[in-house]
């Protein structure tokens, strides 16, 4: 029975003193009481006395027994000596610990002392039966529930078993559940459904593929076609009707990792599977598919949208060089009439023959039509450029419409009742167009649905209604019902029972008072001290100055000049550089495997295989494979089965995936947190975010086109974070160019690692009030760098305090009754983040209804975010200091984004991706090969600065703070790639540093 998933660190820390107790802890678990003396007096020799209680304190400590008593540290020893008068306690103890019989006889006698139980009876049930339970609930990994099984034995005053009895309860414990879940699942089914299933994984006549295989493939590309293929696999998922099979008693984590396991394997493998395990598996696939393939749809028809628009205005564009000839004949011929009108020595009896006498009426009438059909009533060229595409819209717009079922909020009923009766007009050719609901229709387009106000264009409706369901659908106004993805997000708020249940608790976490009032006075006394500290600062601040703009007051800052680089930081930069020693990208990985093991967050798709030997090596292989975009051939070796291509092909299909890829960078950023380099430079509270653009040289729903960005060519942006540390800590992928400040708190709320960022700063992005409220909602604050402080408005909460030189500049108000009436809302969308009912990015959708305009709890949001936004401003133009972080952040982004670049180097940095999880797996690769880079460097820049240390050239610590682990022009990316590791790297030591003088002595030669 396999239970690898206990790592060599967790056996080195169970039941062992990873690290040296707290001061609290040893006056804790370390003190003896009376009883405990006095059980000691039983013991006569010191050796014995002193052993005793170690493993007494030991047991209330840890949880267990001590087999090596001469493994504890040396302040838990120092305590207890002190307590019973030894004075060189290791010493006298090395006499204990001589005799391990006498340890196992000592054994029960502490536990019934402490009151302590032996793991055996009804312990192991108990424990059974809170196994069960708990994966009865929850999906929990092995290694999670070994955590927590530990902390259960402790409370209930267990002496914990050893690590391997543990471990093979868990996994047999496991093993046992999913057989039952399997077998229950399968009961579920009727043997018409079993038999629907089965065809999945069979092969049809003259077919290349399996029905399972078609439906799991998702429709990326942007045509109309492409639509109605995607509409008809949702019809064709829907047909199997797995929904009407009830599993709502089954954990939704077990559910959705078993249709991992049937979207990510072979279907040779699936079909494998023991015959419960196979039905449920592909139950849980086939109900994930039936959510799941109507939010690819309807992505396919956003990008189907986006791409007509542009075909509709390169139509319009050439139709109207086209008829531009005929335009200008007409439009001559009817300023001819007009000069006529205009001639007044020209009778008003005689205009009409004298126009007749020159031009025929027929000609008249013919350039009046001309110009009508040629010129548009259409007040927007945009609007108009849907009128070229009409056929397009409408191959699609029925199935969407018949296939999808819709939902609105009351704002967009309209559009609800105009999608039901386009549906119904197609299924009863009786019905009558002159009923068809039109307070959809915006006034920009009536001109063109309704022309010269007669009936309804059917064509133009159709477009009408298609681009007024794109914007709806974005905004969520129009939603589908249980969708993950195009849901109603107002209904994922936490629910009124369940908020009045956690309020006072989740406030207390979010530091948020559950009183507007002790809120608002706290801002205001806040905002009023900014205020007047930055008149104050007024005369000796040589940066700041107030300008009038328009007669408005307006501050006006000096920019930022250049940092000057002192020779000693120069100095210290040549140092670095040339001391590095020059490595391999692939050898890189490996030395830090060695250190980190993050190899081990790489687990098989189905959590259920064991690790393959030589893991690490494939591992590091397929990373630098798609971090430098080269594909599997080129770090492919024939001979070595760790690294042939069905070895790596088969890994990268069932180890590399964004889950594993998330776990392992986190362990990654958490080990670079703990060096003493990394926190000079930064504890992690401070982190920047921006995005890095790839071309995507083929079409794709998940690319857009941006030719300022991306050229003729679609493209995304991997939007990450970047620390103070300069590690990078999330990322993500979003089509095209969108900049969207809630894709920041989004990235904030779901990032995995121990860093703990409060401000976020970011390049002058489309900010409003909105982003600074829910920012400060969430703990956060918000940072941009602004272009133009002077467009800036400031507000304030009260009128009754003067600020001065500035008192004018504070002109607008908040308006504080509208947070204060909204405070219970505000906390319970703050709260429905935090615990990720509702996700960051699909926020604004509740805070905003049509046309943008605000709702009564956006409005709330809005004037909270003044207040926020201000004092952020007041900082912002009062300190330099403060001015140049943001900028030294941003910095840093953009350095890891030019080592980026350069790993990135295959196929010109263009990214062969057609699907989004194609993308994330490829850019989390890339974002955890970058960390690699900088734990290197860090590592070895820390050797460095030691070195120079012992020769007396310590370095000044200004200077230290300024050097970047951002270096990348000693390591080899280029030609073959060798997964080997020198013997005294491979077992834990490093590299010798280059020593720059040889190196002059050979340049010299």
């Amino acid at each position: 029975m396999s239970f690898e998933f206990l790592r060599q660190e967790h056996l080195q820390k169970y039941g062992q003193y990873h690290q040296e107790p707290t001061p609290e802890q040893l006056k804790s678990f370390f003190k003896l009481d009376g009883k405990d003396r006095d059980f000691l007096q039983k013991r006569r020799r010191p050796a014995n006395k002193l052993g005793v209680a170690l493993q007494l304190c030991t047991l209330r400590y840890l949880g267990t027994f001590l087999t090596d008593p001469m493994t504890a540290p040396e302040v838990v020893l120092k305590v207890l000596g002190r307590q019973l008068g030894i004075k060189n306690p290791r010493q006298v103890l090395q006499d204990y610990a001589r005799r391990p019989q006498t340890h196992r006889e000592h054994y029960p006698l502490i536990e019934e002392h402490l009151g302590y139980h032996g793991f055996q009876g009804k312990e192991v049930i108990h424990l059974a039966r809170w196994l069960y339970a708990t994966l009865s609930i929850k999906d929990e990994r092995p290694i999670v529930l070994f955590d927590q099984a530990i902390e259960v034995l402790r409370k209930r005053q267990v002496a914990l078993p050893g690590a391997t009895v543990l471990a093979r309860m868990i996994v047999k414990f496991r093993e046992h559940h999913s057989t039952l879940l399997f077998h229950t699942l399968a009961r579920r089914l009727t043997s018409e459904q079993k038999g629907q299933l089965a065809d999945l994984l069979v092969i049809p006549g003259r077919q290349r593929k399996t029905p399972l295989e078609l439906l799991r493939t998702p429709i990326v590309t942007d045509t109309p076609s492409a639509l109605v293929a995607a509409l008809e696999r949702v019809t064709t998922i829907q047909d199997y009707k797995m929904s009407k099979v009830d599993t709502s008693d089954i954990p939704s984590l077990k559910l959705e990792r078993m249709a991992r396991h049937a979207l990510q394997n072979w279907v040779g493998g699936i079909a494998k599977l023991s015959e419960p395990r196979r039905y449920a598996t592909l139950l849980a696939v086939m109900q994930h598919l039936e959510k799941t393939s109507v939010d690819d749809a309807l992505d396919v028809f956003d990008a189907v949208m986006g791409t007509l628009q542009i075909k509709g205005k390169n139509k319009r564009r050439k139709e109207r060089f086209r008829t531009l000839k005929d335009l200008d004949q007409s439009s001559q011929v009817l300023a001819e009439v007009v000069d006529f009108v205009l001639d007044d020595n020209i009778l008003d009896i005689e205009l009409r023959s004298v126009i007749y006498k020159y031009l025929q009426e027929s000609q008249i009438k013919a350039a009046r039509e001309q110009v009508r059909e040629l010129t548009s009533p259409v007040a927007s060229e945009e609007i108009e450029a849907w009128s070229y595409v009409t056929a397009q819209v409408e191959r699609f717009l029925k199935p969407l419409i018949q296939t999808v079922k819709f939902d609105a909020i009351d704002a967009a009923k309209p559009i609800l009742a105009a999608l039901r009766f386009y549906g119904k007009k197609y299924r009863r050719k009786s019905q009558n167009w002159k009923t068809a609901p039109r307070d959809f229709v915006p006034l920009e387009w009536k001109s063109l649905v309704m022309p010269r106000n007669k009936d309804i264009d059917p064509h133009q409706y159709a477009v009408c209604l298609a681009h007024e369901l794109q914007i709806a659908l974005k905004k969520r106004e129009i939603f589908v019902p249980g969708s993950p993805r195009y849901g109603d997000p107002r209904a994922q708020l936490l629910d009124l029972d369940h908020w009045a249940a956690i309020k006072e608790d989740l406030c207390r976490t979010m530091e948020l008072p559950t009183d507007p009032h002790e809120e608002l006075q706290a801002l205001q006394e806040e905002l009023d001290q900014a205020f007047l500290s930055v008149n104050r600062q007024l005369e000796g601040n040589a940066t700041l100055r107030i300008e009038e703009r328009e007669g408005i007051p307006t501050p006006i800052i000096t920019p930022l000049e250049a940092l000057e680089v002192p020779e000693s930081l120069k100095g210290l930069t040549t140092q670095v550089e040339r001391r590095l020693p020059e490595v391999d990208l692939s050898e890189m990985l490996l030395e830090i495997q060695s250190h980190t093991e993050f190899c081990t967050d790489f687990t098989h798709v189905s959590d259920g295989k064991e690790r393959l030997p030589d893991l690490a090596k494939s591992v590091c292989a397929v990373l630098v494979a798609q971090a430098c975009n080269i594909g599997l051939k080129a770090v492919a070796k024939p001979g070595d089965p760790a690294l042939s291509i069905g070895r790596l092909s088969w890994v990268q299909q069932h180890y590399v995936r964004a889950e594993t890829l998330t776990k392992a960078n986190a362990r990654l950023v958490n080990f670079h947190s703990t060096l003493p380099l990394a926190q000079v430079w930064g504890e992690g509270e401070v982190a920047s975010a921006d995005g890095i653009r790839f071309v995507v040289p083929m079409k794709t729903i998940h690319a857009r086109f941006n030719r300022k960005y991306f050229g003729r060519k679609p493209g995304f942006t991997w939007y990450n974070f970047t620390s103070n540390q300069y590690s990078g800590f999330h990322g993500m992928v979003v089509p095209g160019t969108l900049r969207d400040s809630l894709f920041l708190l989004g990235g904030l709320l779901e990032q995995q690692t121990s860093l703990q960022p409060k401000e976020i700063m970011t390049d002058t992005h489309g900010y409003t009030d909105m982003i600074f409220g829910l920012f400060h909602l969430m703990g956060y604050q918000f940072s941009p760098r602004l272009a133009d402080v002077g467009g800036s408005r400031f507000w304030r909460m009260g009128t009754e305090v003067d600020y001065g030189a500035l008192q004018d500049v504070a002109r607008s108000k908040v308006k504080m009754h509208v947070i204060a009436e909204n405070w219970d809302d505000l906390l319970r969308l703050a709260g429905s983040l935090k615990l990720n009912s509702v996700r960051a990015v699909d926020v604004m959708k509740v805070l905003t209804r049509g046309n943008n305009t605000p709702t009564a709890l956006g409005k709330a949001v809005s004037e909270l975010g003044r207040i926020i936004k201000t004092l952020y401003l007041l900082n912002y133009v009062a300190d330099e200091d403060y001015r140049r972080r943001i900028l030294l952040q941003l910095n840093r982004g953009e350095g890891r984004h030019r080592v980026a670049r350069w790993v990135c180097h295959g196929n010109k940095g263009e990214i062969k991706q057609k699907y989004k999880e194609g993308m994330e797996d490829q850019m989390g690769a890339l974002g955890l090969v970058l960390n690699i880079i900088v734990l290197w460097n860090t590592r070895y820049m820390s050797a460095i600065l030691d070195w120079l240390d012992v020769v007396d050239e310590k370095p000044d610590l200004e200077d230290v703070k300024r050097i970047s682990p951002l270096r990348f022009q000693h390591i080899n990316v280029l030609g073959r790639y060798h997964f080997e590791l020198p013997e005294d790297v491979k077992y834990g030591g490093m590299r010798p540093l280059k020593d720059p003088e040889a190196l002059e002595v050979f340049e010299e030669w």
